[in-house]
Order: C-alpha cells, then structure tokens, then sequence
C-alpha cells in the first residue's frame, strides 16, 4: 500500500479534498498525469487536429441518447415505428433527443472521415504508429455496423428495404453466402427477428466492442506520441529535450490542447444544435423521407439508397458491373506484360506471373459481377488497414512531398465525393461510367502507392518542428 500524502492543515479545501482523493485513488491521478498534465503533444497542431477530440465528444452524445431512447423504443416489429412516434411526440422532450441521435450519427461520420483524412496527408499511418491507425480504422468497422444497425431500428420503408438489399448481398458470397445471410436475418426476410437482432448488437455488442478499441486507440497513441504537420518526431531519442527530458518542441496537452479542443468543442456545438434545430433532416440527407413511412414488406420504394455515409461503398457496389469487370482483366492483362517487358525477371518468374495473372482472369470471369460488387464495397474499407505497409514515400507529412502529390490527394478526395453523391442518385448510364472510373482511381490510388509515393524529389524536412506563436 503507498503512503499517504501530508498536505498542510492551511491549504484550501480544494486542495484537501483532491489531496483525500488522490490518497485513496491514486490510479486515476496517474492516468491524468500521463494522458493529460504529463502528456507533451507537439506545440504546431493546426485546424486538423481537432477532429479526434470531436469523434469522442459525439461518441459520448449517441451514447447518451441512445440510452433515452432505449427507455421508450420497443424491438418489436409491431410497434417499433409507433414507439418511435411516441418518442418524437409524447415523450417531454424526446424528439429532441431523437434528432441529437440521428444528427448524431451523421455528425459522427463527418469528424470521422475528417480525422481519418487528416492522418491520410500527415502520414499519421507511418512508423511508429501503426497500430494506432488499425485501431483506428477498426472504429472505422465498428462504427459502419453500428450506424446500419441503428439504421433499422426506426422500422420506416427506407430501414427495412434498405437492410434488406444490403443484407441480400451477402448471399452473393459462394458457398456460404445464403446461409450467412439467413444466420444475420434470423429468417428468410427482414423480420422481427432480423429487428431483436440488429437492436441487441447496436445497444449491446458493437459498443462494448467500439469503447474497447477507442481505450486501445488512445492508450496506443499515447504510447508512441501524436503526430504532427511537420511529420517531425518529438520524442524521438534524437528530439531536442530539456534537461529534465521533456521534449522542446512540445507543449503538455493540459491546459493548452485541452483549451484548444474546448475552442473547437463549442464552434462544432454551434453549428450541430442549428442542424437540430433548424434541419435536422438536411433536405433528406440526414433523415430520409420514405422512413417517416412505416415499414411495408410489400410496397417497394422507387429509389432505395443507404444514408449518405455509405454511398460512397454503395456507388462502388452498384458500378461493379460485367464492363468493369472485363476492364479489370484487361488491367490484369496488360500489368502482367508490362511487367515481364520491364522487369528483369527469370523464366520460372515470367512463368509463375503468367500463371497468377490467368487465375485471375478465370476467377474475374468466373464469379458473378454481384459477387465482386460485394469484394469491391469490403475491399475499399479494409484495404485501409494496409495503408502504412503501401506508403513508400521518405517522408511523411504531404508538406514535404513533391507539389504534384497535393493533386494526387485532390483527385482522390473528389471522386470520392462524387461517388457519394452518385449513391444518393438513381442509377443511370453515364453516373455508371463516372462511379467506374472514380472505383478504379480509389483502389488505384492504394494499390498503385507503392509506386508513385517514391516517384519526385521531396523538399527538405526541418530538423525540429516549424512554429509560429500566435
């Protein structure tokens, strides 16, 4: 057992009360001391670096009104849109707290997809963090499941016909596919059944599973230390430290990222309580028109689209189609010749690529373009887990990599919106073609990386952190 603390019988009764505490709990004061008052971040954060504190702030808001609306929401597929009603008109308040879950939600995948962009142009992926960046993009997973999950639980014509055709999907997996879309349904359509399910694994499962990876996320990074604009180690054993071994180019997160954070906190409150207030639909965007409808198994909507922060992965799903996939042998095609002309390369090595590129093509050919829909929607998340083992650029953060590479980043982040937009938008002939090309430059941009990350000279990185006081 440690030994108590004296402190002087003069002192405050503020500083006796933390002293009582700090004697009988003193695991939560080391904790603050090493995640906060003894925690150096470097001192040039930007604008940028707000998103992570914000991610965790609306966590905590769909934590807590999820909780509310459990208290009045029945999983029965009888009365789960009725006991949404009575959420939105009986309940003193309620309506209030369902808007702050659904814009939540929204919100939520904004300072997400923010965050994670961040760390795309700063290199935050690279050694030493690694491990920081899985935990992260398995948020990223969590938290896709969590919001379609969420996403039935109104039990509108848009929830259920929407689960329905991405739970459908599955079944295009060979072998196993009908089964495992039968185990996630519980029954042979989305049902009663497929609702207790869904239900228990948004307020139960996942959660448990998303605090978890959030504590790794945090502890991981606060292990290795934060990143930052410059790319520039601060507590590396060549960073310039004091004599007591702090890091000079760093400042503790407590209280002056704390204030930071704080600013952004109350900038981000502003404009969320307008949303709430003033739109808390965004024109549909947010909340969907045909899920004011109760749901009805019989009566299909003209134009079933996921919410917005999917649309992306479904505009993906929807352009795989037999014309890309033929393109997508040509591109295998022709990458196996150019490599045996380019590449000095042994016979049994031109062999062994002849061989794999013709499996490919078979396997291209051989499955249905429904089923490599369903690859390419998974493999445009999960190849975000490979991203520092692609990245072969000297240095980390895009202000030092050759000025072409901003247009590189540019290109990427539009198609990527676009292909929102486009799955949001009934499908037609030349939206086709343009989520086509924009599915093939956002695995090109990965796959392709190791290549044209190394391509250029890089400018000069700075020894210590750049800083202007402000």
């Amino acid at each position: 057992m440690a030994e108590f603390k004296e402190i002087s019988p003069n002192a405050s009764a503020v500083d006796k009360l933390s002293n009582w505490m700090e004697n009988r709990f003193p695991t939560a004061f080391d904790a603050y001391r090493v995640h906060m008052a003894e925690y150096y971040a470097p001192k040039n954060f930007n604008f940028w670096y707000v998103f992570g504190s914000l991610a965790l702030l609306v966590l905590v808001i769909q934590i807590v009104t999820g909780i509310f609306l459990v208290m009045h929401y029945k999983p029965d597929a009888a009365k789960a849109f009725e006991s949404v009603e009575y959420i939105m008109r009986d309940v003193p308040w309620g309506w209030l707290i369902r808007y702050m879950h659904s814009t939540g939600a929204s919100a939520f995948f904004i300072v997400v997809y923010m965050h994670m962009f961040r760390g795309l142009m700063y290199g935050s992926y690279r050694k030493p963090r690694e491990l920081v960046w899985i935990f992260g993009c398995a948020i990223f997973l969590c938290l896709m499941a969590e919001a379609f999950m969420g996403y039935l639980l109104p039990w509108g014509q848009m929830s259920y016909w929407g689960a329905q055709v991405i739970v459908n999907l599955f079944a295009a997996i060979p072998f196993v596919g009908p089964d495992l879309a039968l185990l996630i349904r519980g029954d042979y359509v989305v049902s009663d059944a497929t609702l207790n399910r869904f239900f228990s694994f948004h307020v139960i499962a996942v959660p448990l599973v998303l605090l978890g990876l959030v504590a790794a996320h945090l502890l991981a990074l606060h292990d290795v230390g934060s990143n930052n604009p410059d790319g520039v180690e601060i507590k590396g054993p060549k960073a310039p430290k004091d004599a007591k071994g702090k890091p000079l180019d760093g400042v503790p997160f407590h209280p002056y990222y704390t204030v930071h954070d704080i600013y952004a906190v109350s900038v981000f409150l502003m404009v969320f309580t307008a949303v709430i207030f003033f739109a808390p639909e965004a024109s549909g965007y947010f909340l969907e028109y045909n899920n004011f409808i109760p749901a009805d198994p019989f009566k299909t909507p003209l134009h079933i689209a996921p919410v917005w922060y999917f649309t992306p992965y479904y505009s993906m799903l929807r352009a795989t189609n037999d014309v890309l996939v033929n393109v997508l042998c040509a591109i295998v095609a022709a990458g196996a010749i150019g490599a045996m002309v380019k590449v000095r390369m042994g016979t049994i090595a031109k062999a062994a690529l002849l061989v794999a590129a013709a499996v490919a093509i078979f396997l291209l050919k051989h499955f249905d373009a429904k089923f490599w829909g369903v690859v390419v929607m998974g493999g445009a998340v999960m190849i975000l887990f490979a991203l520092p083992w692609l990245d072969y650029s000297p240095v980390k953060s895009i202000r030092y990599r050759p000025s072409w590479h901003k247009y590189v980043y540019a290109v990427f982040v539009v198609f990527f919106v676009v292909l929102g937009y486009l799955g949001i938008q009934p499908p037609s002939d030349m939206g086709t073609i343009v989520a086509q090309i924009g599915t093939l430059y956002y695995f090109g941009f990965f796959l392709l990386m190791p290549w044209w990350s190394r391509l250029g000279t890089p400018k000069p990185v700075p020894d210590r952190v750049t800083f202007n006081a402000h």
